[in-house]
């Protein structure tokens, strides 16, 4: 898995880092999407999914390898 995020489309919904807070996080400044791990271990995955779900602005894609 490979995790693709568009900042440009975020709304800082913060919907992501409640999903995976250990591979996402917002910027302080605009809450504007960080991607801490574009390649999460197995175990986080399935958190990873639920975050591209739960994304409003579908700012986030996954490339499943």
């Amino acid at each position: 898995m490979k995790i693709i995020i568009d900042q440009d489309k975020c709304v800082g919904g913060g919907q992501c880092v409640m999903a995976a807070p250990e591979v996402f996080d917002q910027r302080d400044s605009d809450g504007v999407v960080e991607l801490l791990d574009a390649t999460p271990p197995a175990d986080q995955q399935e958190a990873v999914r639920d975050a591209v779900l739960f994304c409003p602005a579908a700012a986030i894609r996954l490339e499943e390898r």
